[in-house]
């Protein structure tokens, strides 16, 4: 199969470029080349268009100009968020609520904050110090964090929880909205305790975060409408150029930078800008949203097609994540996400499989040379290691036809059937623990060994 005629099913990781996007971008990759900082038409020209981006991105979301900083992509702007709002009002505490299911860029931060030292009398510490306390939520076997966790979770010196907004892996869309309101109404409480009389903007603790890098194309993205006080976006996954992105900060809210050097971004992110990536992350961005509900009607449809085909050829396949539902305004899962683990296989050696026929999906594991690592997000879900190891993720796109579909549901059945003759594996469908940990090794077993999915 040639590379024209490849089938490509991993949108969720990244997404090609838009013909639109692309000839927004074109002018600051070739004959607007000035830097913004420039007083003279050059610069001026390239910093009219940053500006321009920078109001487009703000009218999607409801929010100020000012209010957006435009980052480097998804991972940067969860690492800006944590690490900015973690130093700057680490004087009002020490605790920060996560989920277990968030992305790696979020968790691997929490990981180092709990190690960072934090100053000690008013004094900084050069040396051991007392890091960041995080809670790790858990989820239900869809995915889904109850507020009701949220809310028990909470302490005078919480600071910021951060959920994210849509799962990459199983495409849960969690209830951000109602979290918030939780959230408000912790404020509030503490403020009528404490008799303080300073307005939200200026004792908004706990602050809430999302990662809503996955939701940028699919769901409402209104800041006001969702009560959010940071939202992370990411260009790569709605269409636009990778290496771009933005974080919104709620005006009144303090952030310390990660990069020092010059005053762009409003002083929160040091850096020459990228003018191309910002000009196609504004348009790709504008046209995900216009474009949306069609586009979730479409994919919804063609997700429900391609799992009632998938469960009808392959016995033993158990979604992963809550039902498929079809719909211009989905409520519980993204429209084109398909996770599903493909019991006595082997993810890995599936996606190498379909690639050699022309098709390209992931799965959830993460695997090298000197260990398997299973998707933390599947484990979450309660499912022992055999299904994280047997995950699939199929993610469709905008030129994802049911042809594609047709044709990929066609050469699935074969591919599994080799995979379980060479397979050691045997799982009940209904199974909660590990039956064979002793197929598996690497680091990452021996790390979660403990978890109650290891029997």
């Amino acid at each position: 199969m040639s590379s024209r005629e490849r089938i490509y099913l991993d949108h969720a990781a990244t997404t090609p470029i838009d013909p639109r996007v692309k000839e927004a971008m074109e002018p600051f990759l070739t004959q607007e080349f000035g830097n913004a900082g420039g007083l003279y038409r050059e610069g001026r020209r390239v910093k009219e268009a940053i500006d321009q981006s920078r109001q487009t991105v703000a009218d999607i979301l409801g929010c100020r100009p000012e209010e957006i900083i435009f980052t480097s992509g998804g991972t940067e702007g969860d690492n800006l968020a944590l690490f900015g709002i973690a130093r700057a009002y680490q004087q009002h505490g020490k605790h920060i609520i996560t989920t277990a299911i968030e992305h790696h860029a979020i968790l691997h931060a929490c990981k180092a904050l709990e190690k960072e030292a934090r100053p000690l009398g008013g004094q900084a510490c050069l040396s051991g110090g007392q890091g960041f306390e995080i809670t790790y939520l858990p989820v239900d076997k869809e995915g889904f964090v109850n507020p009701e966790d949220v809310h028990n979770a909470l302490r005078t010196d919480t600071i910021l929880v951060s959920i994210m907004y849509a799962n990459n892996e199983i495409g849960t869309i969690e209830p951000i909205q109602e979290i918030v309101s939780i959230i408000k109404k912790y404020r509030q409480k503490k403020m009528e305790i404490n008799g303080n009389p300073k307005p939200y903007a200026l004792n908004p603790m706990p602050l809430f975060m999302t990662d809503a890098c996955q939701a940028g194309g699919a769901l409402d993205i209104n800041v006001d409408r969702l009560g959010v006080d940071l939202m992370v976006l990411n260009s790569g996954k709605i269409y636009g150029p990778k290496g771009s992105g933005c974080l919104y900060v709620r005006r009144g809210i303090k952030i310390k930078p990660l990069f020092y050097g010059g005053g762009q971004e409003f002083r929160k992110r040091a850096g020459t800008e990228n003018a191309a990536g910002i000009v196609g992350f504004a348009k790709a961005l504008e046209i995900a949203q216009q474009e949306r509900a069609e586009e979730n009607k479409r994919l919804s449809a063609l997700a429900d097609y391609f799992y009632r085909g998938l469960i009808a050829r392959v016995p033993r396949v158990v979604l992963n994540g809550p039902a498929i539902e079809i719909s211009e305004e989905p409520k519980r899962r993204l429209p084109n996400n398909i996770n599903v683990s493909v019991l006595d296989i082997e993810g890995e050696a599936f996606v190498l499989y379909a690639d050699e026929k022309g098709i390209a999906c992931s799965t959830g594991s993460a695997c090298t040379s000197e260990s398997l690592d299973p998707s933390h997000v599947i484990l979450a879900l309660g499912k022992p290691y055999e299904f994280a190891h047997a995950s699939l993720r199929f993610t469709l796109g905008r030129k994802t036809t049911k042809e594609e579909l047709n044709y990929t549901l066609g050469v699935i059945p074969a591919i599994v059937k080799t995979l379980r003759r060479i397979s050691p594996l045997r799982l009940d469908d209904g199974a909660i623990a590990m039956a064979h940990p002793e197929a598996f090794a690497g680091e990452g077993l021996r790390v979660k060994a403990g978890s109650a999915s290891y029997k």
